[in-house]
This record gives structure tokens, C-alpha cells and sequence, in this order.
């Protein structure tokens, strides 16, 4: 399996994507909908598969790599988010986001070869790179709920609204804690410390609190919804900052190791 093939796979699931969620949009066909999408979320693994099979190792290298698995579990987190909670728009909404990060691997594709560098060769690489995926996929369908209730909802916000919000902020944050435990041992294993101030790891720290404030904020003040989802934000910026952001930090390329 070539990186030339992507387009023909991503082209297959965005357009099931398309279908299932204008499906739900009728509310006619909801088991049509989620049939539909979950095939397009199983055309678009399939060719995670294949390239992994390929490489012979987890596309989990490149920052080209790692947002197939966003594209991927974008997706999916609208797919649970509907699935659980029946908004509507919810998969439309995670079908142009994964289309955004699928046209960027498209126009600015990566270097997908086989080499790993000795440190990546580890074990702990795949499950720590595939869990943090998949929590940055649930933060970013939090996310929408954020814009969601702030845009549209406002004074209007309900209880099942940030039941919703606070269920995949508490998801993700569970995710991104393993994720962050994952690393600590892959690096113990690499570097011989479990954490190094790196500028990849300090941005780590900081998304974490960040969505532990939100966490908090929402414990002491239940009613003041706006506010929060404003700290959502912010958080999901620091989490941003955290996965591709530092790449552009001149800090980072002079003393990260996470920079490849």
C-alpha cells in the first residue's frame, strides 16, 4: 500500500461520511446513518491497516501519519457522540473537521518510510502515540460542543447539553492521562528519566491542567456555562500548542527530542 492510494480511501469515507450525516439530519434513518458512517469509519481504517502493514510499523511517525488517526478518531468521537446523544449536527460538524486534517495530509503529505529512530522503537511507541490520538479526538468533539453551545445555544444551554461537554471533557482527560503515563515509561525506557521539562512535555502539562481547570471550574460553578466553554477553548488552543504547535517553536528544535 502506496501514500498515493490515501485519496481514493479518504474520497470513499468522506463521502459515506457525507451520506450517514445528512441521514441523520432527516431523523428518519437513524440506523441507515450509523451504518453508513461506520463504513466509512471502516474504509478509512482499512487504510491505516494496510499502511501500517506496509511500513511494518505504526504510521505514527510523521505529522502526517498522526493526523490520519485525528481524521479517524474525529469521526469516531461523532460517531459515539450521536450515536449516545442524537445530535444531528454533530456528525456533519466531525465529517468537515476530518475532512480539513485529510486535505492538509493531502496537499502537504509527509515522508512515510520504513527507518524508525532507535528511540521510537520501543514498545511503548504505538499505544502512547494511539491513546493520545484518540483523546485528542474526543477534546476535539468537545470542542464542538463548546462552539456549539456558545454560538448557537447561549442562554438557551441545557442540563443534557453540558452533561454531554463534561462527559467527553472527562473521556478525553481520562485518555490523555494514560496517554501521558505511556510516555513517561516509553521515555524512562529512551532517555533513562520518566520526564525531562522537554517543550513537548511542559505543553503536555500545561493541556492537562488546562482541562483540569475546566474540570474544576465546573465542580465550583455549575451554573456559569459560558465561562467554561471559553476554558475549553482555551484548553483545546493549549492542546494545539501542545501536538503540532511546538514544531515552530525555535526552542524546540534546538532542545526537544520530540521533534523528528
Amino acid at each position: 500500500m502506496s501514500w498515493d492510494s490515501f485519496i481514493w480511501f479518504a474520497a470513499a469515507a468522506v463521502i459515506l461520511w457525507a451520506v450517514g450525516s445528512a441521514l441523520a439530519w432527516t431523523g428518519k434513518n437513524r440506523k441507515t446513518a450509523i451504518a453508513t458512517y461506520c463504513l466509512g469509519l471502516l474504509v478509512f481504517f482499512t487504510f491505516i491497516l494496510l499502511m501500517w502493514i506496509s511500513l511494518e510499523r505504526p504510521p505514527l511517525r510523521t505529522m502526517g501519519e498522526t493526523r490520519l488517526w485525528y481524521s479517524f478518531f474525529l469521526a469516531v468521537a461523532g460517531m459515539i457522540v450521536y450515536g449516545r446523544w442524537k445530535y444531528k449536527w454533530i456528525l456533519s460538524f466531525g465529517t468537515i473537521m476530518a475532512t480539513v486534517f485529510i486535505i492538509v495530509n493531502l496537499l502537504k503529505p509527509e515522508i512515510h518510510s520504513k527507518a524508525l529512530m532507535p528511540a521510537l522503537q520501543s514498545p511503548w511507541f504505538a499505544p502512547h502515540v494511539i491513546v493520545y490520538m484518540f483523546s485528542y479526538g474526543v477534546l476535539g468533539a468537545a470542542t464542538l460542543m463548546a462552539l456549539y453551545i456558545l454560538i448557537f445555544k447561549k442562554e438557551k444551554t441545557t442540563l443534557e447539553d453540558m452533561a454531554t461537554t463534561d462527559n467527553l471533557v472527562a473521556t478525553g482527560m481520562a485518555f490523555l492521562t494514560f496517554g501521558m503515563l505511556f510516555g513517561a515509561l516509553w521515555a524512562q525506557e529512551a532517555w533513562g528519566t520518566y520526564w525531562g521539562w522537554d517543550p513537548k512535555e511542559t505543553w503536555a502539562a500545561i493541556t492537562w491542567l488546562a482541562y483540569l481547570l475546566y474540570i474544576h471550574f465546573r465542580i465550583a460553578r455549575p451554573k456559569d456555562h459560558q465561562t467554561a466553554m471559553w476554558i475549553l477553548l482555551l484548553a483545546f488552543v493549549c492542546l494545539q500548542i501542545c501536538w503540532w504547535g511546538i514544531n515552530y517553536l525555535p526552542s524546540a528544535h534546538a532542545t526537544s527530542v520530540h521533534v523528528y
